[in-house]
């Protein structure tokens, strides 16, 4: 192995039996038995399906991971992304080496880090303190090392009060602030940090990050990261990979797998229409279709940071003598809003309407939306009377992409990539 590579994983593959243990025979028990004493293949592996959860198996044999394959060098942020059953967590437990393989090798060099559920590794019976030292111990760490590194663990973790108590009576929380603590100071060369951060408060997680790439960029240790915080893959790691029922969909730099990952996500989709009999609303109102297009009204799943976006609303009016508003909520993967619009420059604003079908169309001005993914809320209303006649969160979601290229970029005053903060507005300057 080259003395850059910290972590090479060949032909990995890793299958779980459904239901009871065994093959439900003794005849076909021996046979998988008799296989194994021979060092042949389990025979019942052979026709194990890969971990689709939408479909029923007809198998009991489960690929959780199949021939997975990728290197990771010394000192790089790995993000691991995919939905829940891609097989995220099971890949770190086998790098963690808390469970075996089924098929295929890991090379790993140094000693290895892993946070991969609240508590891993602690005693419930000891206190903080003794498990910083047992969670040592189990690295490999001499008591010296551990003690002058105990000092900075406890103020990271921020529970010195409870430092003597046991761990059985921390919360969760108490519990994850000291586990990540323990992890990221003792000195690994490989951290493994699965999606438990989620679990600490906003502050806590913001700390875990910068201390994560700190350890990274700082120190040249290792990461691997598995979370469904696009956001925060983003902003710690340089490469990831997208797993998918159990094999790499891609890998490579971590804008490019996001973006891919958002993109194949079964939540985009860049219209709806309805029947007026089924169309959401009420008896005085009814929104009949939600479209996205370009200035060409071409609508499509992901639109360039240079386009002009359109959000065409189509309602019918089935009661006369109503004044009406029509608003858009725009917000982020993240939850953030980016902002709100109504329709205040359009003929059909608080105007009183007959019944009929309308069209409103809302342009989002170019240079404008940052990269990523963004979701639509439509809500149909009278403000004056503080009447919400519709509203619809998340009812459309789209990518913005940037394809421009380095050579291009000059005449716009922008760098090619995702920019910090929520909005990239093409600012003139003088």
């Amino acid at each position: 192995m080259s003395k850059n590579i910290a972590i090479k994983v060949e032909n990995l593959s890793k299958a779980y039996q459904l239901g009871q243990i065994g093959t439900g025979t003794i005849s076909r028990d021996l046979e998988r038995w008799y296989a194994r004493t021979r060092g042949k293949e389990d025979p019942f592996l052979r026709i194990g399906e890969s971990n689709n959860q939408n479909t029923k198996s007809e198998s009991n044999i489960v690929w959780s991971l199949k021939d997975i394959n990728f290197e990771i060098e010394q000192g790089d942020a790995v993000g691991i992304i995919g939905r829940n059953g891609a097989g995220k967590s099971t890949l770190l437990k086998i790098l963690s080496k808390v469970t075996a393989p089924t098929t295929g090798t890991i090379s790993g060099k140094g000693r290895i880090a892993s946070l991969l559920e609240v508590g891993t590794g602690f005693h419930p019976e000891l206190s903080g303190r003794e498990n910083i030292f047992l969670n040592g111990a189990i690295l490999g760490m001499r008591k010296k090392e551990i003690q002058r590194k105990l000092e900075e663990i406890v103020d990271f973790a921020g529970i010195e009060r409870y430092l003597d108590t046991p761990v059985k009576r921390y919360s969760s929380g108490m519990y994850v602030r000291l586990a990540f603590a323990v992890a990221a100071h003792l000195e690994s060369e490989i951290l493994i940090v699965d999606e438990v951060l989620a679990v600490g408060d906003a502050e806590f997680q913001k700390k875990c990050l910068g201390k994560m790439g700190e350890v990274s960029k700082g120190e040249g240790r290792t990461v691997l990261f598995v979370s469904h915080n696009m956001q925060s893959i983003i902003n710690l790691c340089n490469n990831s990979i997208l797993l998918q029922n159990g094999s790499i969909k891609a890998l490579g730099n971590t804008h490019e797998i996001v973006l891919q990952y958002q993109t194949n996500s079964q939540s985009i989709e860049s219209e709806k229409t309805w029947p007026d009999t089924a169309a959401p609303g009420n008896d005085i109102v009814k929104l009949t279709a939600i479209k996205t297009f370009d200035k060409n009204y071409i609508s499509k799943k992901s639109y360039d940071v240079i386009d002009e976006i359109g959000i065409m609303l189509e309602y019918v009016v089935l009661k006369p003598n109503f004044q009406l508003w029509t608003g858009l909520n725009i917000h982020d993967d993240m939850g953030n809003n980016l902002f709100d619009t109504h329709n205040i420059t359009s003929k059909l604003y608080n105007s009183i309407h007959s019944t009929g079908r309308y069209q409103t169309i809302a342009w989002i001005p170019k240079n404008f939306l940052n990269e990523g993914s963004i979701s639509i809320s439509v809500a149909i209303f009278n403000h004056q009377l503080h009447e919400i006649h519709l509203h619809i969160k998340d009812i459309i979601k789209i990518n913005i992409v940037d394809h421009l290229t380095t050579n291009t970029l000059t005449a716009r005053g922008l760098s090619q990539g995702k920019f910090p903060g929520l909005i990239r507005p093409l600012i003139q300057w003088e």
